[in-house]
């Protein structure tokens, strides 16, 4: 007897965090065999992590396990995210509208520019002196 699960796979910066999700348990959300609120130092990373799921008010009725590579603290929260989000979708169609109207679904594009040679970095020069 193979368990109901769906999975939905999130990117922000460079960290991408794979999110299954399992209907009927107990409400617990580990992110890389820890609870999400020992994993995050933040709360506002918790709060980041969770909002798809309090946005459409099914906070305890899925069991949340998610791996997370990759990127800081910020990113790995962002992907957690979007990858809850797309998971919440392929569980229950009907809540793609909410999701979608609240920028859950929508991969957040921003990334670090590249440094550029004879630069600093991708903007800032090297000091330039006219003497």
């Amino acid at each position: 007897m193979a368990i109901e699960q769906y999975w939905g796979t999130g990117r922000r910066k460079t960290s991408v965090a794979r999110v299954r999700i399992i209907p009927g348990g107990e409400g617990s959300i580990t992110v890389n065999k820890k609870p999400l609120e020992e994993y995050f130092d933040r709360s506002d990373h918790v709060q980041v992590a969770r909002r798809p799921m309090e946005h459409v008010e099914r906070l305890g009725e899925f069991a949340v396990h998610v791996n997370v590579r990759g990127g800081g603290n910020t990113g790995q929260a962002g992907a957690i995210s979007h990858g809850l989000a797309r998971a919440l979708v392929k569980a229950d169609e009907s809540l793609k509208p909410t999701l979608k109207k609240g920028g859950f679904l929508t991969r957040d594009p921003r990334m670090v520019e590249r440094k550029k040679y004879g630069q600093k970095g991708a903007r800032a020069r090297f000091q330039f002196s006219k003497r």
